[in-house]
């Protein structure tokens, strides 16, 4: 089995006058998500090999947390992660489907309707993933990332 797993940032701070949504940095409670995101995954022994995540400020400062508490894993900012479609998420994933157990950061609506479409096959109107939850997913070692193909085993949110 792969895994894949998928983090939603934490919350973050409002937009202010002039600032764009990229640049938004995480609040002290998207901190205190993060780094509790960080926790479950070390408890849960969900220690990625490789992590995807979004530029956005809000989702480098939630890695920089959890990577706080489950230490250095290999990480590649993915400009296509912003406002990415589930169908674009889901390519990507497959683009690195060597990797055994895989974490991707980035935000919604994107990464829950991917967790829809790969477990239900309909990515829809889902919404399920609050700020700074986690959601594991397995697939089968030689099955391509599609539609319905995967096995949601966890579910995690602060």
């Amino acid at each position: 089995m792969r895994t894949l797993i998928l983090l939603r940032h934490a919350h973050a701070e409002p937009a202010g006058s002039g600032q764009a949504d990229v640049d938004r940095a995480l609040s002290a409670e998207g901190l205190a998500e993060a780094e509790a995101a960080g926790r479950w995954l070390s408890e849960q022994g969900l220690v990625p090999d490789r992590v995807l995540c979004s530029p956005a400020r809000r989702t480098r400062e939630t890695l920089e947390a959890v990577l706080g508490n489950i230490g250095y894993v290999e990480q590649r900012l993915v400009e296509q992660i912003y406002e990415a479609t589930p169908g674009a998420l889901a390519s990507l994933v497959d683009e690195h489907r060597e990797a055994e157990r895989l974490l991707l950061v980035g935000h919604n609506p994107g990464l829950e309707r991917l967790v829809a479409l790969m477990h239900s096959g309909q990515s829809g109107e889902y919404r399920g993933m609050p700020p700074g939850s986690i959601a594991v997913l397995d697939f089968p070692t030689d099955a391509a990332v599609e539609p319905g193909v995967a096995r949601l085993t966890a579910f995690w949110w602060p």
